[in-house]
């Protein structure tokens, strides 16, 4: 398999995971600030940020 491929996958796939986060972030009960910063974070710094919002992050509203 060419590493061109699998580099390319891998950028997908971290797009998707971290438009899911900042998806989360803006569904959250957080202010607009905190939403703001949150989401400026992880789309700075995708892989750090999305870390540090795994961790420390606001949840979005789940529903059951």
């Amino acid at each position: 398999m060419d590493t061109a491929y699998l580099i390319l996958a891998l950028l997908v796939l971290l797009l998707l995971v971290d438009a899911w986060a900042i998806n989360s972030v803006l569904r959250s009960d957080s202010s607009a600030s905190r939403k703001l910063g949150w989401s400026l974070l992880i789309l700075l710094l995708p892989v750090l940020g999305l870390i540090i919002w795994a961790i420390a992050g606001p949840r979005g509203d789940v529903r059951i």
